[in-house]
């Protein structure tokens, strides 16, 4: 039962991994293109580096284990990461795509990370916890964040397309 626990443990960190993996290569991509809402590019850069930290954090766990993150698993969701960020791109309204879009992804995160920590509780991991709480605090941060800022960003919106001004990014 311990080593069907451990199992788990690692496939989770793996795809822990690859979904942070993925959203590098959702954020990246609005980086490049956000021209007009300075707070967003401000706050996604930010979580960038959060994100690349939350990567390194998950590679650590899984070497403590004597095991590596998937590099199949880490392409394949970096792949469908772009295509999304791709897919927004070509919309009108870019930007309050990639906002909800960005806000539904980082609930995906907190209950993956929230799924992980009772797997190390579970398993006795108890010297991941630690890292997979930072992990899921800076997920609900950057969560709590968009939710705040949706508003802000979609009055910016209407305004800009309503002056005639760009209002995609």
């Amino acid at each position: 039962m311990v080593e069907d626990r451990r199992s788990l443990f690692v496939t989770g960190l793996k795809n822990a991994h690859a979904m942070e993996n993925q959203a590098t290569s959702i954020i990246k991509p609005q980086l490049k293109r956000i021209e007009n809402y300075p707070q967003v590019a401000r706050r996604l850069e930010e979580h960038l580096r959060e994100t690349e930290t939350q990567m390194k954090r998950i590679e650590d766990i899984l070497a403590s284990l004597d095991e590596d993150h998937s590099s199949i698993k880490d392409w394949m969701l970096s792949a469908g990461g772009s295509m999304a960020a791709i897919g927004h791109s070509m919309a009108d309204d870019e930007i309050l795509k990639n906002s909800l879009a960005n806000y539904a992804f980082e609930n995906y995160e907190i209950a993956a990370y929230n799924s992980l920590l009772v797997m190390a509780e579970m398993g006795g991991f108890q010297g991941a916890m630690a890292s997979l709480r930072q992990n899921l605090s800076e997920e609900e941060n950057m969560a709590r964040w968009l939710s705040e800022n949706l508003r802000e960003v979609t009055a910016e919106f209407v305004t800009r397309r309503e002056a005639g001004e760009s209002a995609k990014v």
